[in-house]
């Protein structure tokens, strides 16, 4: 019987974060944003080490401009999985949309540290750096970017 219990709990909360995706995903305005976040919480209350749960909550705590919010679940995120490179680009983004560039420059060089082909992030942090006004490491990170897309666009 246990067995069955946690796999219709397995179910319930895959269908639950399934339904609140599509409608993030059909909605660009986030108009059900606080549906999806009650449905992204009920998942994590049923498995909270469900790293996608928490990934779309903070998506959408984001849209609402929900910063803080998002952070922490992006960070709970990272709490789980250490090496999760789109925890540390989502929450990244999200200190940068707060103005917090030091932190989100940590975490897109934590990203670059996982994935060094990734061109986006040498981008975001140079856009950090440049709001910070260090247009040299700005500038080392766009010229990084652009050899980056250049071989990707070879392959």
């Amino acid at each position: 019987m246990a067995l069955y219990h946690r796999i219709y709990r397995v179910a319930l909360v895959l269908l639950l974060a399934a339904v609140a995706h599509a409608i993030t995903n059909q909605d660009n305005h986030v108009l059900l944003a606080s549906d999806n976040i009650a449905i992204y919480t009920e998942a994590i209350r049923l498995d909270p080490n469900y790293v996608s749960a928490y990934q779309q909550r903070g998506y959408t705590y984001g849209k609402k401009s929900e910063y803080d919010k998002a952070i922490e679940d992006y960070s709970q995120i990272i709490r789980l999985d250490p090496n999760n490179a789109l925890a540390y680009r989502s929450r990244g983004f999200t200190y940068y949309k707060k103005g917090e560039f030091d932190k989100a420059i940590g975490d897109y060089t934590k990203v670059i540290r996982l994935k060094p082909n990734w061109a986006w992030a040498y981008r975001r942090r140079g856009n950090a750096y440049s709001k910070k006004g260090d247009l040299q490491k700005a500038k080392s990170d766009f010229d990084k970017a652009a050899r980056l897309r250049a071989k990707a666009s070879q392959n």
